[in-house]
């Protein structure tokens, strides 16, 4: 076996850490897990169908304990059963501690960025990997993980705090990153801009005035000021009310109330891509 792409990561994880990206992955992006799908229904990016096993997805890089690989393998086989995950690790040691684990849709395996399984997987999660990595390596990385996707596949790569109440992720697809998206929990922040600690490492050094990042959390944060009076009826109402206020106001903003109401918003990559692209 050739040597492993990437470096040995700090490896902190938590049950229960990563709930909210998977809570996506079983939700807007369930389409990829389905089967039997066809080009003008379910795939909206005109794909094909998953292969005849069932869909692969990866854990990459899923750090000193399985349990947010069983964790996501268990999420999305609510979606389809037939869904299998594999964990990747590059630390040999975390591989064998976690093989007892192993069903028939869940495995572990050494190895890193390569993503050194059979098969295409349909989406890759990566969290808290690439934010131990230099920003100048993410576009490699990227490029390498979006070379091993199935046709309409999806990396995703995200940041979040060590007990997944403040998240944020960039959605990647071959062709570059498409989306952002920011998952927060309802009691866990003062003004909705205190992700920025937790943004993706393609994002959180250019948290600075000039720059689309720092304008756009600066809206959400005035949004969400000016729909204090909503606060009256929770936490929840204020959130929607903000974002509705965001697309209003002419920013790319995703999805509806049904996903503001998880404390979640996605916005095109293009409203917050760095001066200098990656």
């Amino acid at each position: 076996m050739a040597k492993p792409v990437g470096n040995i990561t700090r490896g902190t994880t938590n049950a229960n850490r990563l709930r909210r990206v998977d809570r996506w992955l079983a939700g807007p992006q369930a389409w990829r897990l389905r089967t039997g799908t066809s080009g003008d229904g379910g795939n909206p990016d005109g794909g094909p169908k998953p292969g005849p096993h069932g869909p692969l997805v990866v854990d990459l890089g899923y750090g000193a304990t399985p349990i947010t690989a069983v964790e996501l393998q268990h999420r999305l086989a609510a979606v389809n059963p037939a869904v299998h995950v594999a964990g990747i690790e590059i630390e040999p040691g975390r591989v064998t501690a976690a093989k007892p684990l192993e069903h028939a849709g869940l495995s572990f395996h050494l190895g890193g960025f390569e993503i050194p399984v059979a098969g295409n997987p349909v989406m890759v999660r990566a969290f808290n990997v690439l934010r131990q990595y230099e920003e100048a390596d993410v576009p490699a990385i990227w490029a390498m993980v979006c070379s091993r996707l199935a046709p309409g596949g999806i990396l995703v790569d995200g940041t979040c705090d060590e007990i997944g109440r403040l998240s944020s992720w960039v959605a990647v697809k071959p062709g570059g990153p498409v989306s952002l998206t920011l998952s927060l929990r309802f009691g866990a922040f003062a003004l909705p801009s205190d992700v920025a600690e937790r943004l993706p490492k393609a994002l959180i050094h250019h948290n600075v005035p000039g720059e689309k990042i720092h304008t756009f959390l600066q809206a959400l944060d005035n949004a969400w000021l000016q729909a204090a009076p909503l606060g009256a009826f929770g936490a929840r109402q204020r959130w929607v009310a903000g974002c509705q206020s965001l697309r209003t106001a002419g920013w790319p903003v995703r999805d509806g109330p049904a996903r503001w109401r998880l404390g979640e918003l996605t916005v095109d990559w293009a409203a917050v891509s760095p001066s200098v692209q990656l």
